[in-house]
C-alpha cells in the first residue's frame, strides 16, 4: 500500500509541477505579442481493482493546450484591418487639411492683395509705385500657387514612399510565414511557440491589407491577401511590389507576382494601409492637384484676358501679366498615354474657355473607324467628340490636337486639363508700365444681332490720319455672312466700298480687332481709342474680376475654387475621424474578446500559482507519509 502511495504521490508531484511550469509559463510572457495562454490538462490515471473494490492510481498531464479561437481571432484582423485602413486614411486627410488650412492661406491672401492693389491703381492709375505693387502681388500670388503644387508633390512622393515600404514588409512576413509553415509541417503543427508567431506576423499583416488565412492539414496555413492575392501557399511565399504608373509614371501601381507571372491588382480592394494609401492618392491627392491647377489657370486667363482688353501706359493694348495658359510651362501632363496602346497619335490639349473647365479627369476612347467618346471619370458620363481636321471638339472648355500620328481602335489618353499648372504659373510682364489700367471705347449699336462680339488685339499706329478718337470715332459695320466690313466717320460717312477680311481678324486704321460670330449677321461697332494715362476704366474691371463668377460655368469665383477644395478637404478629415473612432470601437472589442479567451489574467494566474504550489506541498506530503508507513512497517518486523 505504501509504494502505491508513493506512486499517487509522485504522479500529483510531477502533475503539480507541470501545472506550476505552465502557469509561470504564462505568467512570464504576459507581455509577449501574439503568446496564447496555455493550460495543462490533467486527468486520473486508470483505477486499479484490489480485492471487490477499485482504488485510484494518480493523476498525469494528459495535453498542453494553446487557447485559440479561431472565430475571435478572425473578428481581431478584421478590426485590425479596419482601424489601420481608417487611421491611415486619418492622417493623410489630416496632413491635407493643414496643408490647404494653414501653409495655403497665403493663396486667397495673395488674391486679396492683387486686387487691393487693383484698387488702388484705380484711383492713381500713372502711378509708378502703386503698380509695381501690384505686379509684386501678382508675382506673389503665381509663388504660393508654385508652392502649392511642390507641397502636393511632396505628399505625392510621400505617399509613394509608404506604399513602397508597406509592400517591401508585407514580403518580408511572406517569408517569415513560409519558414514558419516549413518548420510548422515537421511537426504537425503542433509547437506552439511558433504559432505563437505565425499569429502576431499574421495579426501585423492584417494592418496592410486583409487577410484570410486558410488552415492546411499539414498545421501550416496559406494566407491571402484581399481574397484574390495569394500571398503564402504552404511553405511556398509568393511577393508583392511596385511598378510605376500607366499612364502617369508617379503614380506608382501595385503588382503581384506568382511563378514568374506578374499581375496588376488592385490595393484600394484589400484594404488596410495599402489600401487607404492608394485611394488617398487616387481620389483625394490627384483630385486636388487639379482643382489647385484650375485656379492657376482660371487667374492667369482672367489676368490675361483683362489687362489685353485695355491700354498700358505706352498707349498700346495690355499683353500678359502670367504665363500664358497654353504654353509648355503651363500644360505639363495634361495628357497621359496608356501602355498599350498600339497607334502613334501624338496629343496636346489646349485650353480654349477657362471658365468652363472643372478640374476633373478625363479619358478618351478611340473606336474605329471614327468615334472618339470622352468619359468624366468622376461622373462617368460619355460626350462623343467631334473631329474638325486635327482637332477634338466638345470637351468642357477645351480641345483636344492631334499633332501627329494616327489611332488604332481601342487606344485610349487619360486628359487631365488642369494638370500641374500651379507648377508652371509665373508673372511674365517685367514692365511697370505694361499693366493696362485705361480702356477703349467699343460701343455696339442697338440693333445689332447679338451674334457677333468684337475683341480689340493691338494698336497698330496712333498716327493713321482716320485713328478714332474722342470726336473722331469710326463705325465698322461687319458682314458676318459674306466677312466683308466698311467703316464710316463720326458723321456717318463712308471711309470707302466694303472691304473684305480673313476671320476672325480686320486690321485697318491704325488697329487690330477680332470678331467672333455665332450666326452670319451684319452688325456695327463704333470705336473710340482715345488713350489717357489717369483713364482707370479698365483697372476697375480688373479689381472687379474679385467678384466676377468666372469660374465652374459662371457658378464660383477665383477664391470660391480654392475654398471649396479646402472644404471638401476638412469634411473628407471630419468623416475620416468619425469613421477611426467607429474603428477604434469595434477593433477594442474585438481585441478584449480575444484577451478574454487567449489573454494572460495575471490574478488568476496567480491565483492558480498557489494552487498548484499547494497540490505539489500536499503530494510531497503524501511521499513522506508513505515514507514513514514502510519504515514503520519494516521497523516492525526486525
Amino acid at each position: 500500500m505504501a509504494s502505491d502511495l508513493l506512486n499517487i504521490a509522485r504522479s500529483g508531484v510531477l502533475a503539480a509541477q507541470s501545472q506550476l511550469a505552465v502557469t509561470s509559463n504564462n505568467i512570464t510572457n504576459v507581455n509577449t505579442q501574439g503568446y496564447h495562454r496555455q493550460v495543462a490538462e490533467q486527468v486520473s490515471l486508470d483505477h486499479q481493482r484490489l480485492g471487490s473494490n477499485f482504488y485510484g492510481a494518480g493523476t498525469y498531464i494528459s495535453d498542453v493546450k494553446r487557447i485559440y479561437n479561431h472565430y475571435a481571432e478572425r473578428e481581431l484582423r478584421i478590426g485590425q484591418t479596419s482601424v489601420s485602413e481608417a487611421q491611415a486614411t486619418h492622417t493623410k486627410l489630416n496632413e491635407m487639411d493643414q496643408l490647404f488650412s494653414q501653409i495655403g492661406k497665403s493663396i486667397p491672401q495673395g488674391l486679396n492683395d492683387l486686387f487691393s492693389g487693383l484698387n488702388s491703381l484705380a484711383d492713381i492709375p500713372d502711378d509708378l509705385g502703386i503698380r509695381g505693387n501690384v505686379l509684386g502681388a501678382a508675382d506673389q500670388l503665381a509663388i504660393s500657387l508654385n508652392q502649392m503644387q511642390s507641397h502636393l508633390d511632396g505628399q505625392m512622393k510621400q505617399t509613394n514612399d509608404q506604399i513602397v515600404g508597406i509592400t517591401e514588409r508585407i514580403n518580408e512576413i511572406g517569408k517569415e510565414l513560409g519558414h514558419i509553415n516549413e518548420e510548422l509541417m515537421k511537426f504537425q503543427g503542433e509547437d506552439m511557440g511558433l504559432l505563437d508567431k505565425q499569429d502576431a506576423l499574421i495579426q501585423e499583416l492584417s494592418q496592410y491589407s486583409q487577410v484570410n488565412v486558410i488552415p492546411l492539414d499539414t498545421g501550416a496555413k496559406s494566407i491571402m491577401l484581399g481574397g484574390a492575392v495569394m500571398l503564402v501557399s504552404g511553405e511556398v511565399s509568393m511577393s508583392i511590389g511596385t511598378t510605376t504608373g500607366d499612364p502617369y509614371p508617379e503614380e506608382l501601381r501595385v503588382t503581384s507576382s506568382i511563378a514568374g507571372v506578374t499581375l496588376i491588382i488592385d490595393p484600394i480592394q484589400m484594404g488596410g494601409q495599402l489600401g487607404a494609401l492608394v485611394e488617398f492618392r487616387d481620389e483625394t491627392l490627384v483630385q486636388a492637384q487639379l482643382e489647385v491647377g484650375q485656379l492657376a489657370l482660371g487667374v492667369a486667363d482672367a489676368f490675361n484676358q483683362a489687362n489685353a482688353q485695355g491700354f498700358d501706359l505706352n498707349g498700346e493694348m495690355g499683353q500678359n501679366i502670367f504665363t500664358d495658359i497654353n504654353d509648355a510651362a503651363m500644360s505639363f501632363g495634361r495628357v497621359g498615354s496608356f501602355g498599350n496602346n498600339v497607334g502613334t497619335a501624338n496629343l496636346r490639349v489646349n485650353i480654349d474657355d477657362s471658365s468652363v473647365l472643372t478640374g476633373e479627369r478625363y479619358e478618351l476612347t478611340f473606336t474605329a473607324p471614327a468615334t472618339y467618346d470622352l468619359e468624366d471619370m468622376t461622373t462617368g458620363v460619355v460626350t462623343p467628340l467631334t473631329l474638325n481636321g486635327t482637332q477634338l471638339d466638345g470637351g468642357d472648355g477645351f480641345s483636344i490636337h492631334i499633332d501627329s500620328g494616327s489611332f488604332v481602335d481601342g487606344d485610349k489618353f487619360a486628359i487631365r486639363p488642369s494638370s500641374r499648372a500651379a507648377a508652371g504659373i509665373n508673372v511674365i510682364m517685367t514692365d511697370v508700365k505694361g499693366i493696362a489700367a485705361a480702356a477703349p471705347i467699343i460701343t455696339a449699336d442697338a440693333g445689332n444681332s447679338g451674334n457677333t462680339s468684337v475683341d480689340m488685339v493691338s494698336i497698330d499706329d496712333r498716327t493713321n490720319a482716320n485713328f478714332p478718337i474722342a470726336g473722331s470715332e469710326l463705325t465698322f459695320e461687319i458682314n458676318t455672312t459674306t466677312n466683308t466690313f466698311e467703316v464710316f466717320d463720326e458723321n456717318g460717312v463712308s471711309l470707302g466700298a466694303a472691304a473684305p477680311y480673313t476671320p476672325p481678324s480686320i486690321s485697318a486704321y491704325g488697329f487690330t480687332f477680332d470678331v467672333t460670330t455665332a450666326a452670319g449677321a451684319t452688325d456695327r461697332f463704333t470705336f473710340d481709342l482715345s488713350f489717357a494715362p489717369g483713364d482707370n476704366t479698365n483697372a476697375i474691371s480688373m479689381a472687379k474680376l474679385s467678384e466676377a463668377k468666372l469660374m465652374n460655368s459662371g457658378s464660383s469665383t477665383l477664391a470660391d475654387v480654392y475654398e471649396e477644395t479646402n472644404l471638401v478637404i476638412g469634411g473628407k478629415a471630419k468623416a475620416a475621424s468619425v469613421a477611426l473612432g467607429s474603428s477604434e470601437a469595434v477593433f477594442s472589442q474585438a481585441y478584449n474578446r480575444v484577451q478574454s479567451e487567449s489573454g494572460v489574467n495575471l490574478d488568476e494566474e496567480a491565483g492558480n500559482l498557489i494552487r498548484f504550489q499547494q497540490a505539489y506541498q500536499a503530494s510531497a506530503r503524501i511521499m513522506t507519509t508513505a515514507t514513514e508507513i514502510f519504515d514503520t512497517l519494516f521497523n516492525s518486523v526486525r
